[in-house]
C-alpha cells in the first residue's frame, strides 16, 4: 500500500452521532469547562518547574548515566544511518520502500506519544548532536569557545522554519513519499543544521532544530520531567505544560503545528478537492503553498489578536501585556497534540503496519529478515466507528484541556475583577479552532 501522508481513515459517514451534534457537542463542552473554572478555579493551582514527586535516586542516576545516554546518541544514530541508507540503496518504489512510512509515520507522528510519555525524547536521540559532538572535537572546538552568541531576537523562529518546510514536504509537494525526496529532504534538514551548530555549538538544536523543539513543547505534557532544580519527578502533566515560557518565535512554531493539521483537513474538503482535481501540478503545487500559508497565518492571526484584546483587560504598565500572546500560547499545544491524534491516529494505526512489513526486506532484495514479509495490513484492526470518536474525542479534549492551562495562567496575570472578560476573547478563538477543526475533519 502506498503511503497516505497525514489522511486518517474515517470521516462523517463513520461518525456514530449527527455532525450537527458534534459540533454543538465540542464547542459546548469548551465554553461549560470555561464557566465552571470561572466558579471554582480562582487561583493558580500549577507549579509549572516547581512541581511533582521526586523519583527514586537509583532511577535518576540510571537516566543520567553517561552510559545511559551514550546508549540512547548511539541509538538514534543508527536509526538515522538506516533510515538514511534505505532511502539511498533501497527500491526507488515507496511501495516496496520503508523509508517513507519510518519517517513520516513512526518518526514525525511516533514523536508524539513518545515525547508524551517520556519527555523529550529527541533531545536524547538527536543524531544530530552526535554528529555535531563528533565534528565539534575533530576540529577541536570545545565547550563555547569560538561559537558565536544566537541572538535574543531569534528564539525559536529558525524551529518554525524547519517545521514549516517540512509540513509543506508532508502536505503540498506532489510526491513526498519517494525514497529519494525523503533522503534529500533529511541531508539538506541535517547540513542545514550543522552549519548552524557549527557556528553557535550544540545550544542550536534547542532552538533550530525543529522536531527537537517540537519534541521539547510535547515532553512538557509528559507525567515524567524535571524540577527546576534538577530532580526527576512524576508531575501533573499540567505543570510541565505551565512551565512553557514565553519565547520569541515560540507562537510561530504552535501556528505552524495546529495550521497545518487544518489545512490537511482543509485538502479533503469537497471545494477544495474539485479546485485542485485534474488541475496541472504546478498549480496544486502554488495553491497548495498558498493554502497551507493561509492556514498557517489563521491561526497565528487570530490567536496574536485575541491576545491583544485580551490585553486591554491588564494594568497599562504590566510587563506582559505587551507579549500577551507569548504567555498564553502553550495553552493551544493541548489542542495541537488533539488535532495531531484525529487526523494521524488511522494513520499510525494501519499504514505503520508497513513499517516492520517492509522492514524485512528493507532494500527490495526478497529478504525476510524478521519474518514479516509476507504479513499484509491488517485493516479491521480499528473500526472506522471508533477512529471517528477518538477525533472526535481528541479535539474536544485538547480543547478542554487547552482552556484549562489558560485559565490558570489568567488568574496570575489579569486583576481578579478581569480574569473572566480577559479570557472571553481567547475563548472565542478556541471555540472557533474547535468547531471548525471538527468540521474539517468528519464533515467532509
Amino acid at each position: 500500500m502506498n503511503l497516505i501522508l497525514a489522511h486518517g481513515l474515517g470521516g462523517r459517514s463513520d461518525l456514530p452521532v449527527p455532525l450537527w451534534l458534534a459540533l454543538y457537542g465540542g464547542g459546548a463542552a469548551i465554553v461549560m469547562s470555561f464557566a465552571v473554572l470561572a466558579v471554582f478555579w480562582r487561583s493558580p493551582k500549577l507549579h509549572g518547574d516547581a512541581g511533582g514527586w521526586p523519583l527514586p535516586y537509583g532511577v535518576q542516576r540510571f537516566a543520567d548515566a553517561r552510559a545511559t545516554r551514550a546508549f540512547l546518541r548511539a541509538l538514534g544514530v543508527g536509526l538515522a544511518m538506516g533510515l538514511v541508507g534505505t532511502a539511498a540503496f533501497g527500491s526507488t518504489d515507496s511501495f516496496n520502500n520503508p523509508a517513507p512510512v519510518w519517517f513520516y509515520v513512526w518518526f514525525w507522528v511516533g514523536l508524539v506519544p513518545f515525547s508524551l510519555l517520556f519527555g523529550p525524547v529527541w533531545r536524547l536521540l538527536n543524531p544530530l548532536r552526535a554528529l555535531n559532538g563528533l565534528l565539534a572535537r575533530i576540529s577541536g572546538a570545545r565547550g563555547g569557545d569560538g561559537y558565536l552568541d544566537i541572538p535574543e531576537w531569534v528564539g525559536l523562529w529558525p524551529a518554525a522554519a524547519g517545521l514549516t518546510a517540512f509540513v509543506w514536504l508532508e502536505l503540498v509537494f506532489q510526491d513526498p513519499s519517494r525514497p529519494v525526496i525523503v533522503l534529500i529532504f533529511v541531508v539538506l534538514y541535517g547540513a542545514a543544521n550543522l552549519i548552524a551548530a557549527s557556528l553557535y555549538g550544540e545550544r542550536w538544536f534547542a532552538q533550530g532544530d525543529g522536531f527537537e523543539v517540537y519534541s521539547s513543547l510535547l515532553g512538557s505534557m509528559s507525567p515524567i520531567g524535571r524540577r527546576r532544580d534538577g530532580r526527576l519527578v512524576v508531575r501533573n502533566p499540567l505543570d510541565g505544560l505551565a512551565a512553557i515560557g514565553p519565547a520569541p518565535g515560540l507562537v510561530a512554531v504552535v501556528a505552524v503545528l495546529l495550521g497545518s493539521t487544518m489545512f490537511d483537513g482543509l485538502t479533503r474538503t469537497a471545494p477544495w478537492t474539485s479546485l485542485t482535481d485534474s488541475q496541472p501540478a504546478a498549480f496544486n503545487l502554488l495553491v497548495g503553498t498558498l493554502g497551507l500559508a493561509g492556514s498557517i497565518a489563521f491561526v497565528g492571526v487570530t490567536f496574536v489578536t485575541a491576545a491583544r484584546f485580551s490585553a486591554r483587560f491588564m494594568p497599562a504598565d504590566s510587563a506582559r501585556r505587551a507579549h500577551l500572546d507569548q504567555s498564553f500560547v502553550h495553552s493551544l499545544m493541548p489542542i495541537v497534540v488533539g488535532y495531531t491524534l484525529a487526523h494521524y491516529f488511522s494513520l499510525l494505526v494501519f499504514e505503520g503496519q508497513n513499517g516492520y512489513i517492509l522492514a524485512s526486506d528493507p532494500f527490495a532484495r526478497g529478504q525476510n529478515l524478521f519474518g514479516t514479509a509476507q504479513w499484509a495490513i491488517n485493516y479491521t484492526l480499528v473500526s472506522t466507528s471508533a477512529i471517528a470518536l477518538v477525533q472526535v474525542a481528541s479535539i474536544v479534549t485538547g480543547h478542554v484541556v487547552g482552556v484549562i492551562s489558560a485559565h490558570d495562567r489568567a488568574v496570575g496575570v489579569f486583576p481578579r475583577r478581569a480574569v473572566t472578560r480577559g479570557q472571553y476573547a481567547l475563548l472565542v478563538v478556541m471555540v472557533a479552532y474547535s468547531v471548525g477543526g471538527i468540521a474539517l475533519l468528519v464533515g467532509t
